[in-house]
């Protein structure tokens, strides 16, 4: 049987769809239904002429969002550019917030610790200064800002993951995107009179879209700026060269511990060869562990940190028992050539 043609009008329907009304239709359901567009495999779009069903594994975030992300980059404010000097003994600083979850509620009353969004703000905020405070005994001329990492708790208009897993909710989500890209934004500005920053994104499983978001409306509001650049792909691991260190970056929930060296000598061969220090940090856990490999003949393996989260429990962990992990902002300090010679930690109290 001959497969049927579409009339000119049902062409012209299709041509309209390619331009953008069903992505822009499409986006609107998921807002009023508190879906995540991620989650959308296929849909119908129907109009008064025409019926049609429409895969959606080709539709990527960059094609959802850029009418919105164009806007953005229409009021991004102008930023002093800053000359280094060269540093002879150099030294980059690792700043990872890790786990913020910007919009999750704990209460002192049944966990032992309020947690909420201007808790969480105002505990990243004194962290981010101390840490600074901590580091002015090297010098640095790079900061590596990493960003991602379920830093915002949810990722839909109802208080959910973007797997649909119920949370405890602070407010609404609109208000945790904004307090949480204002504090993003402070950091970054904090760390320019430092070093040269270059912020990377890290897709984490709370808030895979609502992250991805706001990692792309940071690099809009920071366009301008001459001493930031961004790494913000949807790539889960990411992976940058500073002298003989390479450092990597995940969230954790992907690959198997076991497999990481592996994939770094795979997914950066050259990179790998050409290092003599080889570091992942890793997420999600929201407390410390440390793996290191050693390769046969002594040579230099790799080492794998999971980094502890300034987030108080809520009840759900509370009640599995996952309690008395201590609350941190965390920071590392590469020298050029000889590795990691700091970790620098800023303890929050409960209360």
């Amino acid at each position: 049987m001959p497969r049927p043609r579409l009339t000119e009008d049902e062409m012209q329907v299709l041509k309209r769809l390619r331009s953008g009304g069903a992505m822009t239709a499409l986006m609107e359901e998921c807002d009023e239904a508190g879906i995540s567009p991620s989650s959308v495999k296929h849909f119908w779009y129907k109009s008064k002429r025409i019926s049609l069903f429409s895969k959606a594994e080709n539709l990527s975030l960059d094609e959802l969002f850029e009418p919105v992300l164009a806007d953005l980059r229409k009021y991004s404010p102008k930023f002093k550019a800053f000359k280094r000097k060269k540093i002879k003994d150099a030294h980059c600083l690792i700043l990872d917030p890790s786990d913020i979850h910007v919009g999750k509620l704990a209460v002192e009353e049944e966990t032992g610790s309020n947690y909420n969004v201007k808790e969480a703000v105002a505990c990243v905020d004194r962290g981010i200064d101390d840490l600074l405070r901590m580091s002015q005994g090297w010098e640095i001329d790079q900061v590596y800002m990493v960003i991602g990492n379920d830093c915002l708790h949810i990722d839909s208009q109802r208080p959910v993951t973007t797997a649909g897993t119920p949370q405890d909710m602070d407010g609404l989500w609109w208000q945790s995107f904004i307090q949480c890209k204002d504090l993003m934004v402070r950091a970054i500005e904090r760390l320019l009179p430092y070093a040269n920053v270059t912020v990377i994104h890290c897709p984490s499983n709370h808030d895979y879209v609502a992250g991805w978001m706001l990692a792309q409306t940071l690099k809009a509001y920071f366009r301008k700026s001459k001493n930031v650049t961004f790494d913000i792909s949807v790539n889960h691991r990411k992976y940058v060269r500073y002298g003989l260190n390479m450092l990597a970056f995940s969230h954790g929930d992907g690959a198997k511990l076991a497999d990481t060296p592996l994939l770094m000598a795979q997914e950066e061969p050259e990179m790998w060869a050409a290092s003599k220090h080889r570091t992942i940090y890793l997420h999600h856990l929201h407390h410390r562990n440390v793996t290191r490999w050693q390769s046969a003949k002594d040579y230099v393996g790799c080492s794998a940190e999971h980094i502890r989260s300034p987030s108080g429990t809520d009840s759900w962990h509370h009640k599995k028992g996952y309690v008395g992990v201590p609350r941190c902002v965390e920071a590392f300090i590469h020298h050029n050539s000889d590795g990691q010679v700091a970790r620098l930690t800023h303890h929050i109290k409960n209360g």
